[in-house]
């Protein structure tokens, strides 16, 4: 497997964000945004990170890995190299937000060293574009998680 910077159209990996979000309303506001991580393997993608920086921090906008991969360490190593990519930007700190009602996500972000910072609620809502209804793990999509992880070293 090869981690590396993705510089082409992103048009092609729409089905992977769509794999991260539900709203293409709000794929659409970021797709084309920050910097883009692709996992390949024996030339296929099979996951992405996108981040977009904003002053001294960035966001882990979004995340996947094509489920017959998920679980054996792409997500891992996807994420290792946006770290490495925000400290060698002098990145203070790495922001992500997740579903509260994903708590495999959760478990993942916090994991790789993310801590809880905040509870975002009502974010998942027909103006935004997400459907009404959606369950995951039988709760509610809702609230929206933010997590981060201090690359200063100062904590």
């Amino acid at each position: 497997m090869l981690v590396y910077r993705y510089d082409l159209d992103r048009q092609p990996l729409r089905p992977l964000f769509r794999e991260a979000d539900d709203s293409e309303q709000q794929i659409d506001t970021y797709l084309e945004l920050g910097t883009l991580f692709v996992a390949e393997d024996e030339g296929e993608i099979i996951g992405h990170l996108q981040l977009i920086p904003d002053n001294d921090t960035a966001e882990l906008k979004s995340m996947a890995v094509v489920e017959s991969r998920r679980g054996a360490g792409v997500g891992r190593a996807l994420v290792r190299a946006a770290l490495e990519h925000c400290r060698q930007n002098a990145a203070k700190c790495l922001l992500v937000a997740t579903a509260a009602a994903d708590t495999g996500n959760l478990r993942f972000y916090q994991r790789q060293g993310f801590r809880m910072l905040s509870v975002e609620r009502d974010a998942f809502v027909a103006s935004t574009g997400y459907p009404s209804e959606i369950i995951i793990d039988g709760i509610p999509l809702r609230d929206r998680v933010w997590l981060g992880q201090d690359l200063s070293g100062e904590s």
